[in-house]
């Protein structure tokens, strides 16, 4: 079997934009409504898709938690996406996801903890008060967005949960069901997706738990009916679909470190200066902004959320630690 090898000008794979999503660019920046507007309210005037149930949120407060940057259109949040489990083409999720069932749902929270429990989806959505976060979005692979999310700290329900002295960590499971989700047949990853955070991290304000997007709920494709959003961190840390949270006292092993751990560490913090093996992470190209015909921005180091995060890696080799 021939296998080609890139030439070392040849763009990467997850740097071509779709047909679909070019062929759109001008209705999104149409609805955008770009001229003289500021971000904020650019912010206000992205609408979802319509299709979805209305999940609309008071605007946060947490440090952070409202960037300045235009928001990346729903059309592309939506179409442009990693999931494997349905699939590893970006537009895969949007075409599969659909047969993903988000009621009844459950997530149970347990390990090292006094009070452990499993919570319907509809008690989690009333646990606490629904807030519309802004947060920039930054894959591995070398692109960004811009999303406003609806949901509330993760830390509310950690607490609930009481976790003993033995909790160092906090591990997330996801939905491996191969019925409904045509990826997991595959032989991608080692199903089901685990992913974990230290456990600070995990109660750290900006650490969200997300039940919707653009004021509606979730897309299947998007992570319904419950995701992680961690946005100081590489996307595949934040963890879409959860059924199962556990405190432990072990650091556990993420779903892509055990696939290539010289690839994704576990912390996987956006840093501008730990390339990844294969390119470099100092620059990004935001979705929606032409492709490879727009210039690259500068990645920031904790993608921008130094401020708030930086000291929780206070004296780390953030190089090894990568």
């Amino acid at each position: 079997m021939l296998i080609k090898t890139p030439a070392p000008h040849d763009p990467l794979p997850s740097e071509i934009t779709p047909q679909s999503i070019y062929l759109d660019r001008r209705s999104a920046l149409a609805a955008l409504g770009l001229a003289a507007a500021s971000p904020l309210a650019l912010a206000q005037s992205v609408p979802g898709g319509g299709k979805l149930p209305k999940l609309p949120g008071a605007r946060s407060a947490v440090a952070g938690a409202m960037v300045l940057d235009k928001p990346t259109s729903y059309a592309d949040a939506s179409s442009y996406n990693n999931f494997y489990e349905f699939g590893t083409d970006k537009s895969d999720p949007a075409e599969h996801a659909h047969t993903l069932k988000t009621r009844p749902w459950t997530v149970s929270v347990e390990g090292e903890c006094a009070k452990p429990g499993r919570y319907d989806i509809d008690a989690l959505l009333k646990l606490a008060p629904m807030e519309e976060r802004i947060y920039r979005l930054r894959c591995v692979e070398g692109w960004s967005m811009v999303i406003p999310w609806v949901g509330y700290s993760l830390g509310t329900l950690l607490k609930l949960a009481e976790p003993t002295a033995k909790a160092k960590y906090v591990e997330f499971t996801t939905l491996a069901d191969r019925a409904q989700m045509p990826g997991v047949r595959s032989g991608v990853l080692d199903w089901p997706y685990v992913e974990g955070l230290r456990i600070d991290e995990a109660m750290h304000p900006l650490t969200l738990l997300a039940f919707g997007m653009y004021g509606e709920v979730l897309p299947n494709q998007n992570g319904a009916p419950l995701r992680l959003v961690v946005p100081w961190k590489y996307g595949f840390k934040s963890a879409k679909s959860l059924v199962k949270i556990r405190f432990v006292e072990k650091q556990p092993t993420s779903s892509w470190t055990k696939a290539a751990q010289q690839e994704y560490g576990f912390y996987s913090n956006v840093n501008p200066n730990v390339p990844h093996p294969r390119w470099s992470q100092a620059t990004e190209r935001r979705i929606g902004e032409d492709g490879l015909f727009s210039r690259k921005r500068p990645t920031l180091m904790f993608n921008g959320y130094e401020a708030q995060v930086g000291q929780l890696y206070a004296g780390m080799d953030l190089k090894k630690n990568y």
